[in-house]
């Protein structure tokens, strides 16, 4: 990783009126492309990664673009940064700290992956080089301003039910839930003392749905995998809770919460409404519902399959949506309506 000395802010006379600036946390969901950089097989630098919209692939796991991207579309900034992609970042647009197999526990891929207390810690050292360059009246309101994206979970609860690891084994689903949604509180209330007063998340959607693990359930059936559907439904239950705490403890604390579950269930239940013709098997991959994990052929399976038009499909590999499906998720975050995005929208959180 380059040296932070290496690293640039460009804010001329100050930084731009009305400048709100986006860090994005989280895993694979949000994943620009810092998996790049470390020794890790949780990559997607390969094609088909990113042919439909980069024509080339960045080390986004879908065909094209993610919600951040989408996100920063709207507000009218440019592509948000992987924060360890090499070269001279300037900050004053933010940066994206998301790791592909990352969870809120340290344990989780540990190794493979730049866990949250980490992401955090790298937030904290653009945080001390921003200071550094601009005056403490700037510094305030750029932090204040600035939105604060987060996805994390999905790795964690996978990691609960297919590890056989004695850390996993000597919880319960609550305790674990609690331990994770803990580590998320404790990186929020961070952020917040540094100045961070908005806040965007996701909940999880039916993890046990996606492709990649509907195939683990034997026979084929089209089931899902029902007991990481129970995991992610406690973490919902547990992180609308934590919020709502967060909301009455923390002075001008503010939050985005997008049920992705919902939007989720909606599109595989009315496909055609959405504009997809497959909602059930990946664009690429092998096996049933295009559930192994061989997208690009670069991982254990070097077959795989690739449909013609990943537009039509909800999934784009094994776990991850499309390029299209991450535009419609970003589009409800921006501007959706309480019931799917509340207590405020996106939209709302740049303006305020």
């Amino acid at each position: 990783m380059e040296s932070l000395s290496s690293l640039s802010l460009v804010c001329g006379n100050g930084l731009p009126k009305k400048h709100v600036a986006l860090f994005a946390f989280g895993d694979s969901l949000f994943d620009p492309g810092n998996n790049n950089y470390i020794n890790t097989i949780a990559q997607a630098n390969f094609p088909p990664y990113g042919e439909t919209f980069f024509k080339y692939p960045t080390g986004r796991f879908s065909d094209g673009r993610l919600i951040p991207d989408f996100i920063a579309k709207h507000a009218n900034l440019p592509l948000i940064p992987p924060y360890l992609q090499p070269g001279n970042h300037q900050f004053t647009y933010g940066v994206n700290f998301a790791s592909a197999g990352a969870g809120a526990l340290a344990e989780t891929a540990q190794g493979f992956v730049i866990d949250l207390k980490t992401q955090l810690s790298y937030f904290k050292e653009v945080e001390k080089l921003l200071r550094q360059k601009l005056s403490d009246a700037e510094a305030k309101a750029f932090f204040s301003k600035a939105v604060y994206l987060f996805n994390i979970g999905a790795g964690d609860y996978v990691s609960f039910i297919t590890t056989n690891s004695s850390i996993f084994q000597s919880f319960s689903k609550e305790e674990y839930v609690g331990m994770v949604i803990g580590n998320l509180t404790d990186t929020i209330k961070e952020i917040y003392r540094k100045g961070g007063k908005k806040f965007g998340f996701l909940n999880l959607g039916q993890l046990g749905c996606v492709p990649g693990r509907k195939v683990l359930v034997p026979g084929n059936t089209g089931a899902c995998f029902e007991e990481v559907n129970e995991l992610a439904k406690l973490h919902n239950a547990a992180l609308s809770e934590a919020l709502q705490e967060l909301e009455i403890k923390q002075v001008d604390f503010k939050y985005a919460k997008h049920d992705i579950n919902i939007s989720f269930i909606e599109r595989r239940n009315n496909p055609e409404k959405y504009g997809f013709k497959e909602v059930d098997i990946a664009c690429c991959g092998s096996g049933p519902y295009r559930g192994i994990d061989s997208c690009g052929g670069k991982r254990v399976v070097a077959e795989y399959e690739l449909c013609s038009d990943p537009t039509e499909y909800l999934f784009f590999d094994a776990s991850h949506p499309t390029d299209e499906a991450n535009r419609q998720i970003a589009d409800l975050m921006w501007s959706g309506a309480p019931n799917i995005t509340g207590p405020y929208n996106l939209k709302a959180l740049f303006k305020a």
